[in-house]
């Protein structure tokens, strides 16, 4: 049984392939379900619609004594000038600069509203190159807006958290902070809770939705709770398009409004995305903790001689893979791939026995050189001898920024 277990740890299936695989099998789920949600919800009401709607084209050919055929073609006419932007009532130009400025902020922040698209060919054609370096550049703004925004809470945590210590007396009243404590450094000694965070984020983007939604409710007449949906589907960058601000041709105060609308945007965005990454961060711990609950629960009998072998202090070649991952890792955290890992039962051979005794003397002396050389100036050195060293994405600036993030913290 133990061998087994061993083989299975050693398989290509390890904890991210099995992490990667959870979350692709709950999010088949998620989607099945919403879909079943969705489809008690909605599929009446469209079928109910259907039928007043050929009840109604019935009457109108018999009324007014059209053939369906050609009020058919009519409508299919009006349709094609729909999709092109022709309303009966008297709307803005979609292509003025204003219009086209509108179109391309959608398109780089990937909302795609859809009420104004490109009829030409060199227009779709100058929109694929367009939108791959914008889309890009834009993604790169909402990740250093994601970094300042997490390093600006954590220095208000941060001096919250050392008021609150001085006040119970476990600091002294004349600490101040140094320069060095006024950057990035100021994260390595306390990190803010990645729950904390998400409840600032979370209540930020409500009352950001909700000045929004009373703005949209004032200027453009709808009703407070469609006006709610619109800031979600908009600054989720969802954008069905089915309801879109600023959109009429002459509205009061009409050069105030179009900077609201833009600033409210544009920080719903930055702020949705940065609550998106801050979810993600929890939904990557409950994936985990569903991980270690089903860990070699198949076989118990590997499990207590891990547990036995774990009391007499045994070194396994898994404690070496820890320890080689530690000493690679800068910031002291472990990769996903060696966490909650179980002692295989097996004692390692000489070789690797003074493998490991190297490992942690190199571990030994880069703490030794941290302590004497300060940690940022260690983290910057770290850096640029390998940019990726830290992660690449919000997921890493989440992970370096805040704490609970994995079981070494």
């Amino acid at each position: 049984a133990a061998g087994s277990c061993r083989r299975r740890r050693l398989a290509p299936l390890n904890e991210d392939n099995g992490r990667f695989l959870l979350l692709a099998a709950l999010i088949a789920a998620y989607l099945s379900a919403g879909a079943t949600v969705f489809s008690a919800l909605e599929s009446p009401s469209e079928a109910a619609a259907q039928l007043r709607w050929n009840r109604t084209l019935h009457n109108f050919s018999r009324i007014f004594n059209i053939s369906l055929p050609e009020l058919r073609a009519f409508l299919r006419s009006y349709e094609a000038a729909m999709a092109a932007g022709i309303r009966v009532d008297a709307l803005r130009p979609r292509w003025d600069f204003p219009g086209a400025f509108y179109f391309v902020g959608t398109v780089v922040s990937t909302i795609g509203f859809g009420m104004t698209t490109p009829a030409t060919v060199a227009g779709k054609v100058f929109l694929i190159i367009y939108g791959l370096f914008g889309c890009a550049g834009t993604i790169l703004f909402f990740n250093l807006f994601l970094e300042r925004i997490i390093s600006l809470l954590a220095f208000i945590m941060k001096a919250c958290h050392e008021r609150q210590l001085r006040r119970s007396g476990l600091l002294p009243p004349n600490f101040r902070r140094g320069p060095a404590m006024s950057g990035v450094g100021s994260l390595v000694g306390w990190k803010p809770s990645v729950y904390h965070v998400m409840l600032i984020l979370g209540i930020f983007a409500i009352t950001l939705s909700c000045c929004a939604s009373a703005m949209y409710t004032a200027v453009e007449g709808w009703n407070y709770i469609d006006s709610l949906y619109y800031c979600f589907v908009t600054f989720s960058t969802i954008g069905f398009g089915d309801l879109v601000s600023s959109q009429n041709a002459v509205y009061q105060n009409q050069g105030l409004y179009r900077f609201g609308n833009f600033i409210f945007i544009l920080m719903g965005v930055c702020c949705i995305y940065s609550l998106f990454n801050v979810i993600s961060i929890v939904i990557k711990q409950v994936l985990n903790w569903v991980l270690k609950k089903f860990e070699c629960r198949c076989c118990p009998k590997c499990h207590k001689s891990s547990a036995r072998l774990g009391r007499r202090n045994a070194i396994t070649p898994g404690a070496r893979l820890r320890r080689r991952n530690i000493s690679m890792d800068a910031d002291g955290q472990h990769d996903s791939d060696t966490e909650g890992r179980r002692l295989s039962g097996e004692m390692i051979s000489m070789r690797e026995l003074t493998a490991s005794n190297k490992v942690s003397l190199a571990i030994l002396q880069k703490q030794l050189s941290e302590t004497a050389n300060g940690y940022p100036r260690n983290v910057c050195i770290n850096t640029r001898q390998n940019g990726f060293s830290a992660g690449v994405g919000a997921l890493a600036i989440m992970n370096n920024r805040l704490a609970e993030t994995s079981d070494s913290r």
